[in-house]
């Protein structure tokens, strides 16, 4: 059987209740935080499909042709560059195109981005929407201007 002294006992019954304490108050913090985020409603939170966006945007077409044909050059160009390299220049000049290509893949859908952000944001306004997330990342509730958005993009 094992012996403890009451310094111990004491010490051991002092770390359980500020356990229990510390769990009581996270509880009651997480159900706080449940009620409030509740009390603010999901009316002023909306949500939208963000690929399908970006996918139907006009000019994002556009950007994938001219990526399409970057990398098309850019295959071109190692090839016959590659051509007289060693291993480790092979390697070095393939991560300096991979930079190139994602750098430009940037530049060309960078504005899509910008533009579908900015509907987003017309349409979030309109109809008094504090927050809106991609669809993705909810479970659920929220209001989904989308198909609005959509239609913002497009002129439909």
């Amino acid at each position: 059987m094992l012996k403890f002294g009451k310094k111990q006992v004491k010490i051991v019954s002092l770390t359980i209740a500020v356990f229990f304490m510390l769990g009581v108050i996270g509880m009651a913090l997480s159900q706080s935080g449940k009620s409030v985020a509740s009390a603010s409603g999901s009316s002023n939170i909306g949500v939208v499909n963000y690929q399908v966006l970006i996918s139907q945007h006009p000019d994002m077409a556009k950007a994938q042709e001219a990526m399409q044909a970057e990398v098309e050059q850019a295959k071109k160009d190692f090839e016959t560059k590659s051509a007289t390299m060693n291993d480790k220049e092979k390697q070095d000049y393939y991560a300096q195109v991979q930079q190139r290509l994602s750098l430009k893949q940037q530049e060309l859908t960078g504005p899509v981005f910008d533009k579908v952000e900015a509907a987003i944001k017309t349409v979030a306004d309109a109809k008094g929407l504090s927050v809106v997330m991609d669809k993705s990342n909810v479970v659920y509730g929220g209001q989904d201007i989308t198909e609005e958005v959509g239609k913002k993009i497009t002129g439909k």
